[in-house]
């Protein structure tokens, strides 16, 4: 399965309450989360969110004066079995595509895991890895 989602990435400061506050508002707006991962630096970090309405959830953060953007990624399943992901990998490189940051989802498809990738291209991804 390779699919292309919605990703609601945040930007917000790296201090406490921050990340509460995002999803907060997201509760606040019946929007469910899949699956998030945060990247942080020193002071800031960004919050990558998988939901079950993205436009929805970037609409209550707007309104809560949360800046957010929406990123097409691709979900892409991996055979629970070592070398699966490098199976990937190769085929993506072959394709002439580059990974900028991958992380997987916490719910998988027929109990594989699911790895949300962001490539340049994103229809070109999707096709690559079918």
């Amino acid at each position: 399965m390779t699919e292309i989602l919605k990703q609601v990435s945040v930007f917000i400061e790296n201090t406490p309450g921050h990340l509460r506050k995002v999803c907060s508002v997201l509760a606040e707006a019946g929007v469910n989360l899949q699956t998030l991962s945060v990247a942080e630096s020193r002071d800031y970090g960004i919050v990558r969110i998988i939901a079950d309405s993205p436009d929805k959830a970037a609409e209550a953060l707007s309104a809560a004066g949360i800046a957010s953007k929406l990123v097409e990624v691709v979900a892409v399943e991996v055979a629970d079995r070592p070398g699966a992901l490098l199976a990937i990998l190769d085929k993506a490189q072959a394709g002439g595509l580059n990974v900028e940051y991958m992380y997987a989802m916490t719910r998988g498809v027929n109990g594989n895991p699911l790895m949300i990738m962001r490539f340049g291209d994103t229809a070109k991804a999707a096709e690559v890895l079918k």
